[in-house]
């Protein structure tokens, strides 16, 4: 514990001037900047006001306001050895009460002594240690969390051991206004800072570091708060599209990386040859936006401008020289695109088919034509299902993937799909296959749209579902954070798909066809080819049983069914005991477990759910603890029900029984739930009158086969006993 101290307090300002930063990690390394150190100064007990943070291409910094000049006073309290084995039998203290005592900092004849709840006595220090100077814990506090970022890879420079993502040049360390001792990365911490590149190179002192803001904005030509500078680039965005008659299309994503480009943003405005319009939409975007970091503009209506917009990091006096120069460095780019979409059009999309069964998808997995053929399978077993022709199911599975070999898509990985269906319908193909070339990559991400046609959907299905079975089949199922194959992702879509269109299917037998296809072509492809040489590499282990990977992906897939609802705020008052609860149910399909959750949820809400759930807690454990009686789980004898409370019982369930299978039948959950409801008072007077372990074997199995019975019944909703209470 600690003792308040009323210590002095004083603003601290830290800044790290670097070489350019990656600029889509910039935000994240601000974020954990603030929170590493945040979580550093907790636990060193030091108090402290608001926490600013600084971003931009060439810094890290943030300022904490009112920061504590000093820890605490810390009371310690600490068990030593036992007594028994602190003192010899002449009364000397042993070496162990001389090491207790030599770590308090005191003589053994100091040290006190304490009984636990055993009665066992032990030595015992009780003291106090003066709180640190912030000052000397500051170098620590920065030191270990920038060993903590989130870097996408660390690099040295000069002939130190320094490592960081980009070199250091300058060190800012400020406590109220005195310069932090400190050496971190390489670079003695000073109080001198750094404007823009070229409008404000020379050095710039800071005196305090509340002053640190407005030096740089008003001296060093820099906007260093990222958020004011990413409204500041976005407002300069929104007016030069104004200015031309145009709508500026800005995405978030490309709207980050600009201001994570500039630290003092200037637009430019720029103009290209009307004749690229006939790009396909996506095209165009994307050799703006991807290409070239351009925001691209449309009209009131929806259609592009042959206009586009630069965020620069320079003022320049020559603004006509930097807009003729963005200018000219486009249009290559733009005549590329056009020369990519003319050589792709000079054949049809389904010619580029076959040549996919010369292209690997992976070692084990064979081809990315082996790959669509599963996918083509699984669609055709889906069709039914999502309401899709089998025909143009079958169609558009073959088409899938092709557009992954044009040239198109060799420059823009990120229009796999996109291309496909603009192909597609160039060639004829009818609108609803050629949509699902493009849908059946929907969801790409968490949020992101769903597919909307019948074949999209299923093809979206069947692609997450292949990666899935395949990437399990292989051995290759994600660790910790790590899913280079993104199935998480591939999950979460399944069950997005599933749960916001309410489609029924059996995800387990979905599952194991998916695994059966990908194990095959695993097989398919460790074969050996007749008269070909015997490999130098040992053979990779064989994949585990079919039914043991069917029930690991489908774990899987439930665990990130549990994320959804626990953690994505799907559904208000779920627990992970209700999760499991519904889980033991093992539902079909996706939205028969949303039903059965949405319904249990309701349920827990009445009177009589917290009798019933302890009363299925104690009858899983009565069952549990005679699992060996013979007998056991039949259906109980009536003439061996003695008591009226058990013939009461038993009568209450042949009156449930159809009442609980109709409403299953026709999925009512709620209405099951009430069926069940309606045994509370005979299971109460059970549990009141019979004794269940009667010493008589026949009556006591009847009893155990009875309360099997009333298990059962609940069991097929949800399982009761998984709650607590």
């Amino acid at each position: 514990m600690t003792r308040a101290l009323k210590a002095a307090r004083r603003d601290f300002l830290f800044e790290l001037g670097t070489e350019e930063l990656p600029p889509k990690a910039l935000p994240a390394l601000e974020q954990a900047l603030g929170a590493g150190v945040a979580a550093h100064l907790q636990a060193a007990g030091l108090v402290h006001g608001a926490i600013e943070l600084f971003a931009t291409p060439r810094r890290l910094a943030l300022l904490v306001r009112r920061l504590s000049e000093q820890q605490s006073d810390q009371d310690i309290r600490r068990r030593g050895p036992p007594l028994k084995a602190a003192f010899d039998a002449a009364g000397q203290p042993t070496r162990a009460a001389q090491a207790f005592a030599a770590t308090c900092g005191v003589a053994p004849g100091a040290l006190g002594r304490e009984r636990d709840e055993k009665g066992n006595e032990y030595l015992h220090y009780t003291g106090s240690k003066a709180g640190a100077r912030t000052l000397t814990l500051l170098p620590g506090i920065i030191g270990e969390t920038l060993a903590a970022l989130p870097t996408p890879k660390r690099m040295r420079w000069g002939a130190g051991d320094a490592q960081f993502v980009r070199p250091v040049h300058w060190l800012l360390m400020l406590f109220g206004s005195e310069v932090v001792p400190a050496t971190l990365l390489g670079t003695v911490a000073g109080r001198i800072t750094h404007g823009h590149r070229f409008h404000a190179p020379r050095a710039l002192t800071v005196r305090s570091p509340a002053s640190y803001a407005d030096t740089l904005q008003n001296r060093g030509k820099v906007l260093a708060r990222f958020n004011p500078r990413r409204e500041r680039v976005r407002e300069l965005v929104l007016a030069a599209a104004q200015a031309v008659g145009g709508r500026a299309l800005i995405s978030e994503a490309l709207l980050e990386e600009v201001t994570a480009l500039v630290e003092w943003p200037v637009s430019v405005t720029g103009r290209f040859d009307e004749r690229y319009l006939s790009l396909p939409r996506e095209v165009l975007i994307a050799t703006l936006q991807e290409h070239q970091r351009y925001f691209a503009l449309e009209s009131g209506a929806g259609a592009l401008l042959p206009w586009f917009i630069t965020v620069s990091n320079i003022e320049s006096r020559a603004p006509d020289v930097v807009r003729a120069g963005n200018e000219r460095v486009v249009r290559p780019r733009l005549a590329d695109a056009a020369f990519f979409w003319e050589q792709d059009r000079r054949r049809p999309l389904a010619d580029w088919r076959p040549e996919l069964d010369a292209v690997t998808f992976q070692a084990r997995l064979g081809s990315m034509g082996a790959r669509v053929e599963r996918i083509a399978a699984l669609a055709a077993q889906l069709a039914p299902v999502v309401g899709a022709q089998a025909p143009r199911v079958a169609r558009a599975a073959q088409l899938c993937k092709a557009d992954l070999l044009t040239a198109m898509v060799g420059e823009f990985p990120e229009l796999q799909g996109v291309m496909g269906a603009h192909y597609a319908l160039a060639d004829g193909e009818d609108a609803e296959s050629a949509a699902a070339l493009r849908e059946h990559y929907l969801p790409r991400s968490a949020g992101d749209a769903l597919p909307v046609t019948p074949t999209g959907t299923a093809l979206s299905l069947a692609d997450r579902l292949d990666t899935l079975a395949g990437t399990f089949v292989i051995g290759q199922k994600p660790s910790g954070t790590r899913d280079p194959y993104g199935l998480r992702r591939a999950a979460i879509g399944v069950l997005r798909i599933s749960l916001e269109q309410g489609l029924e299917f059996n995800l387990r037998a979905l599952i194991e066809r998916a695994v059966a296809l990908a194990s095959a072509d695993v097989a398919a492809a460790a074969a050996p080819t007749p008269g070909a040489p015997a490999p130098l590499a040992p053979a990779p282990a064989p994949a585990p049983a079919s039914s043991t990977l069917t029930q690991e992906v489908y774990d899987f897939m439930m665990e990130r069914l549990r994320a959804l609802y626990l953690e994505g705020g799907r559904l208000a008052g779920v627990s992970t005991e209700m999760f499991d609860a519904v889980l033991d149910g093992a539902p079909l399909s996706v939205p028969d477990f949303d039903a059965r959750l949405r319904a249990l949820v309701a349920f827990l809400a009445v009177p009589d759910a917290a009798s019933l759930t302890g009363a299925n807690k104690r009858i899983a454990n009565i069952l549990r603890k005679s699992a060996g009686d013979a007998g056991a789980g039949a259906s109980p004898d009536p003439a061996l029900l003695r008591e009226p409370a058990e013939r009461a019982l038993h009568a209450a369930l042949q009156h449930a029984a159809p009442v609980l299978a109709a409403a299953l039948g026709r999925r009512d959950y709620p209405a099951a739930f009430a069926a069940l409801a309606g045994l509370r008072g005979v299971i109460d007077a059970f549990f009141d009158a019979v004794l269940v372990n009667d010493p008589d074997a026949a009556l006591r199995t009847n009893r155990l086969n009875l309360l099997a019975a009333l298990r059962a019944h609940f069991t097929r909703v949800a399982d009761l006993s998984r709650l607590p209470g």
